[in-house]
Order: structure tokens, then sequence, then C-alpha cells
């Protein structure tokens, strides 16, 4: 029997005026992570957002829940903080691509590798938002912003193979405006134990509008996109008639089912949970035209999850421990008399 659901997505709305421009995606995310926590039936006094600096960390004042907005690039140190103090707590962090990948990039990637039970939403606009558009470390290459007037000359991170390539167990992506996507993902997110990264594909209507058009427009994104779910071959299309093979070398392709003797036999089902994370990273490499944008649940591995090992870690010391006072412990080590 199912579980009544005691939550609308209503109940984790602030009463507070949501002050991002009309238009930005950040609005659909706001929308999907509240449904998704009405999915979940978590109760709001149970769930801490947690955000850093940029256009989406305003994400906690129009949640109904605890929140902490935090300085530039540390809302993972909080979070992790927040995480294993209170173990209990449904955590949440909200960053975007300059947020996390550049000043925070220290903090993401050993959150990552400590396997801390938060959620990231990672909001990936390719662009500096809040401080009025500067090129960001998810900016394309020759992009031409405020501080890149005749076009960046860097490579841009790849936020999956960023995460991937630090020990993420759970990766995916979705876009803004994909709201079922999305909640479906933020369900998953949250449902999994440890450091679960999700990037959302976000646009800024004012800085850098339209980014990631060419894979969201209704008229492409069937073709151009390919949203993958565990046990199931990997196929995409309007007609649902093109899929994922590997060639000779053990690269990626894309194929038509039906031409050039492939058949859905040879199209690739989909394994989130294989331990082994080398299709994984083929997967959210993959980048258009060459081949269709991975979204959806990529990795989904469990590991060891920090907070609960720290849990356990102090459970069994306090079992075994003689100490009873705070002057006991000052003294139970090493000490120094200074006359």
């Amino acid at each position: 029997m199912s579980k009544i659901c005691e939550f609308q997505y209503t109940d984790f709305k602030s009463d507070l005026s949501v002050r991002w421009c009309p238009g930005c995606g950040d609005h659909a995310i706001l929308n999907s992570v509240q449904k998704a926590m009405a999915r979940l039936n978590v109760q709001p006094h149970n769930v801490a957002v947690i955000s850093g600096i940029g256009c989406s960390s305003r994400f906690p004042y129009y949640m109904n829940t605890y929140g902490f907005h935090t300085i530039h690039g540390r809302a993972a140190a909080v979070a992790s903080g927040v995480k294993v103090a209170n173990p209990k707590l449904q955590v949440w962090e909200i960053t975007g691509d300059g947020d996390a990948l550049a000043i925070g990039g220290n903090h993401f990637i050993h959150l990552i590798r400590r396997n801390i039970d938060i959620n990231v939403i990672l909001f990936n606009n390719q662009i500096y938002g809040l401080t009025k558009g500067q090129y960001s470390p998810t900016s394309k290459r020759g992009f031409i912003s405020k501080t890149s007037p005749f076009g960046t000359v860097e490579d841009p991170f790849k936020p999956g193979q960023l995460a991937l390539g630090a020990g993420s167990q759970f990766f995916a992506r979705t876009v803004d405006k994909e709201l079922k996507l999305s909640v479906d993902i933020m369900v998953e997110a949250a449902k999994h134990k440890g450091t679960s990264i999700v990037e959302v594909l976000q646009n800024c209507v004012i800085y850098n509008d339209k980014t990631h058009e060419a894979i969201t427009d209704k008229k492409h994104k069937a073709d151009r996109t390919i949203v993958l779910h565990h046990g199931e071959k990997m196929i995409f299309g309007e007609n649902k008639d093109k899929g994922l093979v590997l060639d000779e070398n053990h690269n990626l392709k894309a194929v038509t089912i039906g031409k050039d003797g492939y058949t859905m036999e040879d199209i690739l089902v989909h394994d989130a949970h294989n331990y082994h994370v080398s299709m994984h990273r083929k997967l959210s490499n993959m980048e258009y035209p060459e081949l269709p944008v991975a979204l959806g649940v990529i990795r989904s591995v469990d590991e060891h999850i920090y907070d609960e090992d720290v849990e356990t870690q102090l459970q069994e010391i306090q079992e075994k421990t003689t100490i009873s006072t705070f002057e006991e412990m000052v003294n139970s080590g090493e000490t120094w008399e200074v006359k």
C-alpha cells in the first residue's frame, strides 16, 4: 500500500516574493525542488537548504524550510558541517557554475570525495549572472563577455567530467524547463545515500540567453538529447529510432535503428549502477552535434558515506571511553605545567 502524501509543493513555498528576472530558469528549478520534496513526503522542518553566492543562491529565502545563505564558494563547506552535526536533516546545496567550480572548486571536489549525504543542485548557465555577465568556468571557448571582449581562450570545465573524476557516486543532468524530468531526478538524488550531484542546464535571459537552445528547443530536443533510464535501451529521437552503440574503438556512436545493419539488439542498455565509471564518463561527456547530450541519472552507485561513518565512530568511542568530564578530557593527553 502506497504511503499517503501529507504535503503539497505549496507547503515548501515561503511567503517572500521571488526576486529573479522574469523568464529566468531558476523559477522552474525552484518549482521542481518543491514538487520533489512534496513527493518525498519530507517534513519542512527536517530540510536545510544551503547556498553560496549568485542568483541561484537566493534559493533558501523562497523555501519554507531551514536555510543558510553563506558566502561565495563556501556552500559545500557549510552544508557539510550541517549534515555531520545533524545527520537526520535532509540537506540541499544550491550553487552555480561560478560559485561551485571557481572559488568553490576545492570544496566541491572534497565534498564529493568524502561522499557526504548532501544533494547538490548545480545551476549551469555558463555565465556569472549576479555580477553582471563575466565568463564562468563553464563558458565555451571563444565566448564573448564583459571579461572576455575578444572571446575567452580557455577551455571550460565539464561538470560531469569533474564530478566523476572526483569520485562522484551519483551524477545526473536535467534542463530547467523539463519539469517532470527534473522532479524525477531530484527525487532520485534525495533517495541516494551519499553526495548527489545534479547539473541543471539553466538559462540566464539577461546575460546568456538561449545558451542551451540548440538542445532544448521543442523542435530539436528529441534528436539532440537522450534521457537515460537504468536498465533500458539507450534510444532517442522524435520517432525513437536512434540509439547508442560502441564503435570499433570503444567510443560511443549514434546510429539509426534499421539502417546500416543496426538493429534494436545492437543498442546499449544503460547501467547507472555499474561500479566501473568508464561508461558513465563517456555518457556525461557527450556533446551536440557529435552526439546527443545525456539527461537523466547517469551514475548511481552505493559507497561508504562520510556522515554515517562519523556517527558510527562517535558512538563506538563514547561506548569505550572512561572520560566523564571536560577536565578529564583536557588532562587525558600530554600536559605541561608552565611555571
